[in-house]
């Protein structure tokens, strides 16, 4: 891209360069140096269309670049990837546009995945990432590299991005596979990247708190296949160093505002969670408190949605049911909206509400684990009711 600055040709190639990979490594074998051979193949596609184009030569190009921006270390930037996803989120490009923007030309997310993660249907995220793309043409916006003090007015939008991919990484959609560790990883590296750009950015502290937190989980979330909540995982398998670096670096965060407020929030809650021996030292108390305040600041249905799970640990399972009556409005296509009602009116004996939450949960779900995790929770509620075991309250 840094030789033609044409954005929709080096996207294009390098689909054609995975799409002739696929092929031809299972026939000949994953050549030696497999990033040099998607892009010497990406390159020759580039020029072929180029040659084909009479008028290439006069067309405005897609993305304003510097001419020696493949260099590793450019206007101080330590990472190519980190470098395009601060030219993503420019501020000329819609506020709903940029981290989409960025998902899907840098980190290669799906956009139905994309549009999962903003609650919006796939259609509609595709339009919004083709007008982002458009706006980029027909303003001739120059996405040249950010000035220092340009830098810090787009953190929040660069830590929205990173964070949208870690999540991508812990909760995908539809396939066999429940987590993508590696996706996650690259977000969690992209983070301490920019914490050493920005050490004093609030925002950029409390995103590596809490994906250090989050990521030192990634052991002990599956086993032998199958989805361990978090209440079951061994926690003997958390990474220790990681824990400790995670906690201590969200309880020196002071109280902030927008978004850096939000990440800290987080960070607090899973500090909440990590710092406890076992899952019933919990202190629900704290975390239903800390929910409620992020609830407050953001308004998330998804916020309201986690509330209504720490709630019912400290309330009881009917007050997290009343927490869930205003959701459907916006997860009704959610199904872990459905998944915790079913769980919670399971708990408050209301068998009829959780078989048919399950089900919905179930009919709703794309992903093959968590699906399975959910057809046993059916299954062991359809045996405790021919048992006549009464569901614990």
């Amino acid at each position: 891209m840094s030789r033609t600055r044409r954005l929709d040709l080096a996207e294009d190639a390098l689909s054609e360069a995975f799409a002739r990979a696929s092929s031809r490594w299972r026939a000949d074998g994953v050549p030696t140096n497999p990033a040099g051979w998607l892009y010497r193949t990406a390159h020759r596609q580039i020029v072929g269309w180029l040659r084909s184009e009479a008028v290439a030569a006069r067309k405005a190009p897609l993305l304003a670049v510097r001419r020696d921006w493949v260099a590793p270390d450019v206007d101080g930037l330590p990472d190519e990837r980190l470098h395009l996803i601060l030219l993503c989120c420019h501020p000329a490009l819609s506020p709903t546009s940029r981290s989409a923007l960025a998902l899907r030309l840098v980190l290669g997310t799906r956009t139905d995945e994309i549009a999962r993660l903003f609650l919006v249907a796939p259609t509609a995220m595709a339009a919004r990432i083709t007008r982002a793309k458009k706006k980029i043409v027909q303003a001739g916006i120059p996405l040249a590299a950010p000035a220092k003090d340009e830098l810090r007015t787009r953190l929040d939008e660069v830590c929205r991005t990173i964070y949208l991919a870690f999540t991508a990484g812990y909760t995908p959609g539809s396939g066999p596979h429940l987590l993508r560790a590696d996706l996650a990883r690259e977000a969690l590296r992209l983070a301490l990247l920019l914490r050493e750009l920005v050490p004093d950015a609030s925002q950029v502290k409390a995103l590596t708190a809490l994906l250090l937190l989050q990521h030192s989980r990634r052991e002990a979330r599956v086993k032998d296949g199958r989805l361990v909540t978090l209440a079951a995982q061994d926690r003997a398998l958390w990474h220790e160093d990681e824990v400790q670096a995670g906690v201590a670096l969200a309880r020196s965060l002071a109280p902030a505002q927008g978004y850096a407020e939000a990440l800290r929030l987080q960070a607090l809650i899973a500090t909440e969670h990590a710092r406890t021996a076992n899952a019933e030292s919990t202190d629900w108390s704290t975390i239903a408190r800390l929910y409620a305040a992020l609830e407050a600041l953001t308004g998330s249905p998804v916020v309201r949605l986690n509330r209504a799970v720490a709630v019912a640990e400290v309330e009881g399972p009917n007050a997290g049911l009343a927490l869930l009556e205003t959701l459907d409005e916006f997860l009704a296509n959610h199904h872990r909206l459905s998944a915790v009602r079913a769980a919670l009116a399971e708990r408050d004996g209301d068998v009829a509400l959780a078989r048919a939450s399950y089900q919905k949960a179930i009919a709703l779900c794309s992903n093959d684990v968590e699906r399975e995790h959910l057809q046993a929770q059916l299954r062991g509620l359809n045996e405790g009711v021919k048992r006549g075991v009464t569901p614990p309250t």
